[in-house]
């Protein structure tokens, strides 16, 4: 599973490449926030049953969030516009570099390690996985196993009630009270190297950034 690490090193590769005009440090420091933040839904983990990877590891938060954006951006005039008033052309290309961060960095790479995401929770409570390959062979012609068309399988899985993703607060689905607790950093070769290049990319950033000035 994608530590936290990981998701922060992507965010900021990502936010390297598309913060044009706005790459400052209050924009990767709300960035970074941004993209931490679905792992608070481990915390209500005790309480809620398959709290993590639903609660806020789900597309209806992005698409409400996305669908108010659009309309406050684009369809009020620019002296109506909160988010405009408030932060100005700044603050809108921020918002959404954060959204896009939010949903590629950490709700979508997600939905391909473990069980997936609960997608539309709390409006659909299915957690789905995106899972296998698609290659081209020189008999059988595009080979694609993410979607089963015979079976209408889309990778669908089971539901808040009996799905458990293992997390620090809780490591299994009955956490015994001597169970370690372990916050992963990365717990394969290309996760160490996703966390590195965002550190390598943030700080050439930065330097291209003092040299131009």
């Amino acid at each position: 599973m994608p530590s936290t690490v990981v998701h922060a090193g992507f965010a900021l590769l990502l936010a390297a490449g598309l913060l044009k005009g706005a790459y400052d440090r209050r924009a990767l420091a709300l960035i970074l926030v941004i993209v931490v933040l679905p792992e608070a839904d481990t915390l209500a983990g005790p309480w809620i049953d398959g709290a993590h990877r639903a609660l806020l590891h789900n597309l209806t938060i992005p698409i409400v969030v996305g669908v108010w954006l659009y309309w406050d951006t684009h369809h009020r005039e620019p002296d109506q516009s909160w988010l405009r008033r408030r932060w100005g052309e700044w603050g809108v290309r921020v918002a959404w570099v954060a959204l896009f961060v939010h949903l590629f960095a950490h709700v979508l790479l997600d939905y391909a390690h473990l069980e997936g995401i609960n997608v539309f929770y709390p409006v659909y409570d299915r957690f789905f996985r995106l899972e296998g390959e698609i290659a081209i062979s020189t008999s059988e012609g595009l080979i694609q196993t993410f979607v089963d068309l015979e079976r209408a399988d889309i990778g669908a899985g089971g539901t808040t009630a009996d799905t458990h993703v293992a997390n620090p607060v809780e490591l299994s689905p009955d956490p015994e009270p001597d169970d370690p607790l372990l916050l992963p950093i990365a717990d394969s070769g290309w996760q160490l190297y996703l966390v590195c290049a965002g550190l390598f990319v943030a700080i050439a950033r930065r330097f291209q950034d003092r040299r131009d000035a």
